[in-house]
Formats: C-alpha cells, structure tokens, sequence
C-alpha cells in the first residue's frame, strides 16, 4: 500500500507541475497569486481530510520545543518546488522537468539515507546504490535532449 501511495504522490507530482503553470501562464500576473492558490488548497484539503483519517493535532504547545529547528522548514522547501513548477517547468517541459527534479531528490536521498541525515535511519550506500543513482542522471540527459 506504501508503494501504491508513493506511485500517486509521484503521479500527482507531475500533474501538479502542469496545472500550476498553466495557471500562472493563465493568471499573467506572477507566481505570488497562484503559490497562495496552490498552498490554501493544500490547507484546505488537509483540514477537510483529516477527520476522516483520524489525524488530530495532539498537544502542539508541549511537543513544538521538542522540534529540530530544519523540520520547520518543509514549508519554505515545499515553495521552492512550487515556485519553480510555476515559473521553469511549462518551458522544461513535463518529462524535463520532472526527470531533473526526481533524479536531483535521489541523488541527494542516497546522501541522506548514508548518514542518516534530516530524520531517516541509515541505510548504507552501496555500488548498486550508486550506480542507480548514475543511471538516473544518464536518464535525465536522454529525456532532456530536443
């Protein structure tokens, strides 16, 4: 089920990317209008969703102390990716701009999971590891040939 989650999100992803540039292509009026779109319909999504999954805000105010200052920051990371489908993905192109960003997430993930880096468990890097990580960027400079 995990694996069938993840294949949407990335699914999702790529439709994400299209649908945010052409609304900002749409909009002509810059990406600021369609990031706040974008980010008060996740909120909204995840205010609607949440009672039927079962998800609950627990005691906020004694667990925040407890946070590593970089977890805070997803938000910020997450707007890095939306301004950049906003902005670059319509003149990458879907297959571009998602090659390039799936292969830069595992590349720097092979890094993460070695050291065991922002909150994940180490799992070593091996040669195979390394060498999918390879391929990938192989991958992203056939998909990204005109």
């Amino acid at each position: 089920m995990k694996y069938l989650f993840a294949i949407l999100a990335g699914l999702l992803n790529t439709v994400q990317s299209g649908a945010n540039a052409t609304l900002e292509g749409e909009l002509k009026a810059g990406p600021t209008v369609p990031a706040l779109v974008v980010y008060a319909g996740g909120i909204l999504d995840i205010l609607v969703a949440s009672p039927f999954l079962g998800w609950s805000v627990g005691d906020v105010s004694r667990n925040a102390a407890e946070v590593p200052w970089w977890a805070w920051l997803g938000g910020l990371m997450a707007s890095v990716y939306v301004v950049a489908t906003l902005t670059i993905a319509a003149d990458m192109g879907a297959a571009t701009f998602t090659a390039v960003t799936v292969t830069a997430s595992v590349v720097a993930s092979l890094v993460m999971d070695h050291f065991g880096l922002v909150g994940f468990d180490v799992r070593e890097i091996s040669w195979g590891r390394v060498a999918g990580g390879l391929m990938m960027i192989g991958g992203v400079a056939l998909v990204a040939r005109t």
